[in-house]
């Protein structure tokens, strides 16, 4: 699976991911003579991808990456969400590949990832891409959740709005507009708004969802077989439900701002 990032230092290498969910500062964050991370016990990172959101910092840390190199413990690759200036410059000066502008949530510790620091990319092994769905049916501002079963495949027991997969030849509007129907026996038009695709990953499965949201009048849903309940909460009450799929609330903030 690829990801498309921004190129930030050029050079193209595969390894294994080692990653920290957090802005790290190679001033004090490694020792140099052998790579270990002294924020994290049990890890190092020479000869690996190294995966954090952000730089953080002295400028020194600059230096420090480039003594890494010197000492042959550097990373083969950095990984950023979005690169800041000391990252940046250490990696350059120390010939380290680097991309920023990548979700690193959807990197996983132990990964193997191909990076290329040259046009930006950077390629996830063993991990597919299946492109979905997912529809907000909103009435007199609530919105309609769906229970999934235990025994789902995706998500089991977790709480969705519309969702499925797009079959092959059918455009993402189709999909939303057909799993309405067969999931829940509501009847839709024109969709009052759509976003750009987002990715979640969930083990070795990139799920790429395209969201919807349509405001109605009123809706009688009738489940099939795919859901078990169903039930109208308000954005403060899905905020708050701990079985709701990650990223249902940030995504339904954007669909639901004029």
């Amino acid at each position: 699976m690829m990801i498309k990032g921004r190129a930030i230092s050029q050079g193209l290498v595969k390894g294994k991911v080692v990653k920290l969910d957090e802005a790290f500062s190679f001033l004090g964050g490694v020792d140099t003579v052998t790579g270990d991370l002294r924020v994290r016990e049990g890890s190092n990172i020479s000869g690996k991808v190294f995966v954090f959101t952000n730089g953080k910092g002295s400028t020194v840390g600059s230096f420090v990456m480039y003594d890494l190199m010197v000492h042959g413990k550097a990373p083969v690759a950095i990984i950023n969400k979005l690169a800041e200036t000391i990252v940046t410059t250490g990696a350059v000066i120390s010939s380290i590949p680097m991309v920023d502008m990548i979700d690193t949530d959807l990197l996983r510790e132990g990964d193997i990832v191909t990076v290329n620091g040259t046009d930006g990319s950077v390629c996830i092994e063993s991990v597919s891409c299946i492109r979905t769905v997912s529809s907000a049916i909103v009435v007199n501002g609530r919105i309609l959740v769906l229970h999934r079963p235990e025994t789902a495949r995706s998500f089991p027991g977790g709480h969705s709005l519309v969702a499925g997969k797009i079959e092959p030849g059918e455009s993402p509007i189709e999909a939303s507009i057909r799993e309405i129907m067969e999931e829940t026996q509501i009847p839709v038009g024109k969709p009052d708004k759509e976003m750009k695709p987002f990715f979640v990953r969930e083990g070795n499965i990139l799920w790429e969802v395209t969201p919807f949201i349509y405001r109605l009048d009123s809706a009688e849903p009738v489940l099939n077989n795919e859901n078990v309940e169903f039930e109208w909460l308000t954005i403060e009450e899905i905020k708050k439900d701990p079985k709701m799929v990650v990223k249902t609330y940030d995504v339904l903030l954007k669909l639901l701002d004029p």
